[in-house]
């Protein structure tokens, strides 16, 4: 760490300047601090400092527009932004501009006194900046609360690079869209984007999914066909949920990382792998290593940079924020745009959110289209996470049957045939009692999964393992009630 470095400070804020100089003076640095942009242009024109901590708002010039000007007269100096609009634009630009790093307004104050001793300590980086995207209004990560911060200043720290990175959390957090904004703002942008989530592919289906097939490498496979990687070369290549991939499939991709080159299914000549691997998981990877159910060197080969995203009920204080955004998205579907009252917003930020974002995404775009007020209030709301509630109740319900173990579900159906014959007590049925106990169990089981999607019968038959067809007849046949939310909602 250099001692006694002269440190330039701009901020329009007289507050934050007192305390960056009295904390910087106690560390042994000489500080200058100005309110204006102009004087710290000055400054650095005339040689001044041998660091800049620089805000971004300014009331004579944006603090960012300032950075690539003094990299280009004085490319060793070091540039910090702090900044109030705290949003990954913001911090993507601030990185692109050439800052060392971006600090989200409030900063801890030790934080901001570990930076500034890197800033000082750290050799000069050989590699230029990426070139600065086209400017957008759309946001493709929303919130200001610090785990988002955290996050938009990993994602900026990773622009230049092809690490692998993990993104973890729990459905409906928004993994994909972390996985889009390391793409959109990467060194790879100008390259595709593709996607494949592992649950949605069938095992035996995976290995051709990803690294293709030649024609006659198993029956049906009537022409070479390539794979997502070959798809994705010179782009990013999103892996989402990984803890379902096959054992088969997590050894061919592990050798993939490991040599950076793979051979299509039947086919013999490697390909050279030229990609960027996302990676995004709603499970513990940990757990599954020690069940046996996904190899812990894969892990570490795909655990290069960890991003965590937080549920949304850890973050409450960016619901309205998301709400708003989602509130003026519909408006590009023709849904007219809707208002939350006061109280309705406040509804919002107490509830705890089981289906995250995707959930507010959902619950946004049904105010929207379905209720005639432009305002919504707090009976509607009140109504609809009720509603939700109920879903989600059965949704829980559903996971923890599908993850029982064999024991237990025998033991469930043990109680239930139980209570069954106990009703009947002494007049059981002469004969047909092998039909009725399977209608007895298949029913409540149909109205199960019906409820957790929402009436959605396509949902539903892949939630149970059903051909829609038989689904349909089985719901015809055992008389299930299907009655969507909606429906539900207007009383019909």
């Amino acid at each position: 760490m250099s001692a006694g470095a002269t440190i330039l400070v701009a901020d329009d804020d007289r507050a934050i300047r007192t305390v960056l100089h009295q904390a910087l003076g106690r560390q042994g640095h000489n500080v200058r601090s100005t309110g204006a942009a102009a004087t710290l242009w000055q400054w650095v024109q005339e040689g001044e400092g041998q660091l800049v901590i620089t805000d971004v708002v300014m009331p004579d010039e944006n603090g960012l527009d300032l950075v690539p000007r003094i990299r280009k007269i004085r490319p060793n100096l070091r540039v910090i932004v702090m900044s109030a609009q705290s949003t990954l634009l913001t911090a993507v630009r601030a990185t692109e501009r050439g800052a060392f790093e971006y600090l989200p307004k409030p900063f801890d104050l030790n934080e901001l006194v570990a930076v500034v001793n890197r800033a000082l300590s750290a050799p000069q980086p050989a590699a230029e900046r990426a070139p600065e995207p086209e400017e957008s209004d759309r946001l493709p990560l929303i919130g200001r609360s610090p785990a988002m911060q955290e996050i938009y200043r990993t994602i900026a720290r990773l622009m230049a690079t092809d690490l692998t990175v993990m993104v973890t959390g729990e459905s409906g957090t928004g993994k994909e869209l972390v996985a889009r904004a390391l793409h959109d703002y990467g060194k790879r942008r100008k390259g595709p984007f593709v996607a494949l989530n592992m649950a949605a592919i069938p095992r035996e289906l995976i290995e051709s999914e990803l690294f293709g097939h030649e024609r006659g490498a198993f029956t049906g496979a009537v022409q070479r066909t390539s794979g997502k990687f070959e798809q994705a070369s010179g782009g990013t290549l999103f892996l989402d949920e990984i803890g379902d991939m096959p054992p088969e499939a997590q050894t061919r991709l592990l050798r993939v990382l490991q040599e950076g080159e793979y051979t299509t299914v039947g086919g013999r000549t490697p390909i050279k792998a030229n990609v960027r691997i996302v990676a995004a998981t709603h499970r513990d990877l940990r757990r599954l290593i020690q069940q046996g159910l996904f190899r812990e060197d894969l892990f570490y080969r795909l655990n290069v940079v960890p991003i965590r995203l937080p549920p949304l009920r850890e973050r409450p204080d960016d619901i309205p924020e998301l709400a708003n955004h989602y509130l003026r998205a519909v408006a590009s579907d023709g849904l007219p745009v809707k208002v939350l009252a006061p109280d309705a917003m406040a509804r919002l930020r107490q509830h705890n959110w089981p289906g995250n974002v995707r959930e507010l995404v959902n619950l946004m775009r049904r105010l929207s289209a379905l209720y005639a007020e432009e305002s919504i209030g707090l009976g509607t709301i009140e109504a609809e996470l009720a509603d939700a509630l109920q879903a989600t109740e059965s949704v829980a319900v559903a996971r923890d049957l599908a993850s029982a173990s064999p024991e237990a579900l025998s033991d469930s159906v043990e109680r239930h045939l139980q209570a069954l014959f106990d009703s009947h007590g002494d007049r059981l049925p002469d004969d047909g009692l092998y039909d009725r106990v399977l209608a007895e169990i298949e029913r409540p089981l149909l109205s199960l999964a019906l409820g957790a999607t929402r009436g959605n019968q396509l949902r539903a038959a892949r939630l149970l393992g059903l051909n829609r067809n038989t689904l349909r007849k089985k719901i015809r046949d055992l008389d299930v009630p299907v009655v969507r939310a909606a429906q539900a909602r207007r009383g019909g």
